[in-house]
């Protein structure tokens, strides 16, 4: 109860002073949201979208799963969370940038390279297994840290899978919508986007 109890303090200290400060900004929204960015994160508990990019409510249209992966375009057959959302802020809300963002120290990435999921699990086996191929590029290449050349590769495999969308294609090539890549270090703090020309990640300077 002790952590549930922290929790509902702090909602007490954002009534007092948080919502009080944007009183007009969350009248504002509301009525309705406009973001101009859509987050695909890992719902680990470190890597908070809203934190490292110092945003406030109404900026971002955030989805979080389980390392931040994007299925492949598929119609029928099961429920499609990630599908639906990824609809709705493309063809609903028309973000203009969709962010795939990977992160160190992953348990998803882990356990993908682990090979050890517990086959009692209902649904995490599966899921990981998006990854399959990423993770025997990875260990086909035998890099010297392959917990985070597999975050990066599953950065990509999402990119990949997110181009397979017909509504994210054809926005993507009129123009009107761009894809990113980004790797957020939870040790140091630093966050690094993928170049897709070259493959490679460079780290993004601290200086605007």
């Amino acid at each position: 109860m002790q952590a549930y109890r922290a929790l509902l303090d702090g909602y007490r200290r954002f009534r007092s002073t948080g919502y009080p400060d944007q009183r007009r900004r969350w009248e504002a929204l509301a009525t309705g949201q406009e973001p101009p960015v859509m987050i695909i994160g890992c719902c680990d508990s470190r890597v908070d979208p809203a934190t490292i990019f110092d945003t406030l409510p109404g900026e971002m249209f955030v989805l979080r799963n389980v390392a931040n992966l994007v299925p492949p375009y598929e119609v029928g057959g099961g429920l499609h969370g990630v599908s639906a959302a990824l609809e709705f802020a493309v063809t609903a809300l028309n973000v203009k940038h969709v962010i795939v963002m990977g992160h160190g120290a992953c348990g998803g990435i882990a356990a993908s390279l682990a090979g050890d999921l517990d086959p009692e699990q209902s649904f995490i086996p599966g899921w990981i297994a998006m990854l399959d191929d990423a993770r025997e590029k990875v260990v086909a290449e035998a890099p010297e840290n392959p917990q985070r050349a597999l975050e990066l590769e599953g950065v990509k495999t999402s990119l990949a899978n997110l181009r397979t969308f017909p509504f994210v294609a054809e926005r993507e090539k009129a123009g009107s919508l761009m894809l990113h890549g980004l790797h957020f270090g939870v040790a140091d703090g630093k966050l690094w986007a993928l170049d897709e020309q070259t493959g490679e990640f460079d780290p993004v300077t601290e200086d605007a």
